[in-house]
């Protein structure tokens, strides 16, 4: 990594400038790793909150075919209680006395048939409504399997992550401490400063395409001719953040992911 080059006690701008540039890629990638550690609650929540909304659905589809279930077995005892009716009056007809006993006894038997007609209507019904219900419920129950094998391994995955990704904190906070020692208090102080005033966290900036990384207004073609001479720290004066040719930076990322890598190993 390009901090071998470097004194003990950086003394030179582009010493300077290197290892500002690895404190501060040290910092965005633990900002990264703390990010993603704070998020995977949510996106595991979230998942974990599909899936139960998945099953309290498919619960109320179970209940609403039980219910239909429960309603056919109804119109079954109703059909067995006109068949009674049906045979009681037609006993009845053996014992009439005129004509009038007879078509009133006849009507009744008619009623129940009609009646019978109806609860088998209303069971054919119930029964095409029941085998709409359990495809649904067939296919949901694949999706919520396939979702649950989901989750299980994005729970896996997320904690090889957060293995992987604490081993790599912990020499990053090792390298950080190991640059911090090579530039002065006051300048580490500015650095941490202009840090903490910036949203997205970077306190010293690349320049790209003429304009520092994250910002559209473009420096001056002076400032850019001092950046690239590299005989002074430059600030930005429009986001305050400190200036670093993109080349140099290029170089001491390149080497500052060579070493991660390396140590991770």
């Amino acid at each position: 990594m390009g901090h071998n080059k470097i004194p003990k006690y950086a003394i030179t701008v582009i010493d300077k400038l290197r290892v500002l540039y690895n404190i501060q890629l040290i910092d965005t990638r633990i900002d990264e790793i703390r990010k993603f550690r704070k998020n995977i609650p949510i996106e595991v929540k979230n998942l974990e909150e599909e899936l139960f909304q998945m099953k309290k659905k498919l619960e109320n589809i179970n209940e609403e075919i039980l219910y239909l279930k429960d309603n056919i077995d109804k119109q079954n005892k109703n059909i067995k209680y006109s068949d009674i009716l049906i045979k009681k009056y037609e006993k009845q007809k053996n014992n009439v006395k005129n004509n009038k006993e007879l078509y009133s006894i006849d009507k009744e038997i008619d009623y129940q048939k009609l009646e019978i007609q109806l609860f088998k209507k209303r069971i054919k019904e119930f029964n095409i409504k029941i085998n709409k219900k359990e495809d649904i419920l067939e296919k949901k129950e694949d999706i919520l399997k396939n979702k649950e094998e989901h989750l299980f391994h994005k729970k896996k995955e997320l904690n090889k992550i957060l293995f992987e990704n604490d081993k790599e904190e912990k020499i990053l906070l090792q390298e950080s401490l190991s640059f911090s020692k090579k530039v002065d208090n006051k300048l580490l102080k500015t650095y941490k400063k202009i840090r903490n005033g910036v949203k997205n966290g970077v306190a010293v900036a690349p320049v790209q395409r003429g304009a520092p990384l994250g910002s559209y207004l473009a420096i001056t073609p002076q400032k850019y001719s001092e950046l690239i001479q590299r005989n002074k720290l430059l600030i930005d004066e429009h986001s305050g953040r400190i200036l670093i040719d993109s080349e140099l930076a290029e170089e001491e990322k390149k080497n500052f992911l060579f070493l991660v890598i390396k140590k991770k190993k």
